[in-house]
């Protein structure tokens, strides 16, 4: 388990998955904002985007959990992993009870602790909507600089929207204490 202030990450267990899935999956608004696939209805089972899966090389999935109330929270996911540069995306959802409650930026941490410390990773970087603004200071709290935007990049709800890039090298990144 990996702690980073008030959150910590876990491995993603089978009670999860039918929390994750409902309030992450099931809210289509939301859905088609952080994911780069068209929404589909998907029952809970193997197909489910929270489903366990065989640990892989190329990603790290888990389970974001509230150190207070040992509820949880939402997931994380160190995804794309390339071994031989070193380098991976950060990706992180909240179930909607526990966004605007100052967590994201725990969970974006501590998954940089895992990517440069544990997996010995040289960059992270990560991909949002433009007018995410939560996601966008979260990861400049925790040292991700702007590197470009994608223009009209992701389908929304009916239209473009523009993708932000932000990187962060493990050089400059500052582990919480």
């Amino acid at each position: 388990m990996i702690r980073v202030g008030k959150i910590s990450l876990r491995a993603r267990t089978e009670a999860d998955v039918p929390i994750l899935h409902a309030e992450l999956h099931e809210d289509v608004a939301t859905e088609m904002r952080a994911s780069s696939n068209a929404w589909q209805p998907i029952a809970i089972g193997p197909s489910s985007p929270y489903a366990l899966r065989e640990p892989s090389p190329d990603r790290a999935l888990f389970s974001a959990v509230e150190v207070a109330s040992g509820e949880l929270a939402g997931e994380a996911t160190l995804w794309g992993i390339d071994a031989h540069n070193r380098r991976g995306h950060v990706g992180m959802a909240l179930r909607p009870g526990y966004r605007s409650r100052g967590l994201a930026a725990d969970v974006v941490q501590a998954l940089c602790y895992y990517g440069f410390v544990v997996r010995g990773l040289n960059r992270l970087q990560l991909e949002t909507l433009a007018d995410n603004e939560p996601m966008k200071r979260a990861a400049a709290r925790c040292g991700f600089v702007h590197e470009g935007t994608l223009r009209r990049a992701s389908w929304v709800a009916g239209g473009f929207a523009d993708d932000y890039v932000m990187g962060l090298l493990a050089q400059d990144w500052q582990a919480p204490a």
